[in-house]
């Protein structure tokens, strides 16, 4: 149940993105294949952040230490990057047209994502 929890909380914050910055579209027709869409990136966003991010985290801790943490803002843009990427080779109607999008469309994610799990329940969001 909490992983189906967690899908739909980023598949709204994928939503959000696609309506608040320009440059991230969803160029699915109908409203199920928006829906799968979202669903379909989501789990690619979070296969991204589970296998990829650590690994990047790690390599790049330098980098954080110095620049006090703003370099994760740089991270998080690029992996919106390659999830749109991955998508794309999917051939998902999802697209993400630079770094400048994907920058502020990780933002977008991260806010959306915390207030909607601040929302949820936590016997419903185990983590």
């Amino acid at each position: 149940m909490a992983i189906l929890i967690r899908i739909a909380v980023v598949a709204v914050s994928l939503w959000l993105a696609t309506l608040l910055v320009d440059g991230i579209e969803l160029g699915a027709g109908t409203t199920a294949a928006r829906v799968g869409t979202l669903v379909a990136v989501s789990i690619i966003f979070g296969v991204v952040n589970v296998f990829v991010k650590p690994v990047i985290q790690i390599f790049g801790c330098p980098l954080y230490i110095i620049t006090l943490g703003l370099f994760g803002l740089v991270v998080n843009a690029l992996l919106f990057m390659l999830v749109g990427w991955i998508a794309g080779l999917l051939n998902l109607p999802f697209i993400v047209e630079g770094f400048w999008p994907a920058f502020w469309g990780a933002i977008v994610v991260a806010i959306v994502s915390f207030v909607l799990h601040l929302v949820i329940p936590d016997r419903l969001d185990q983590r």
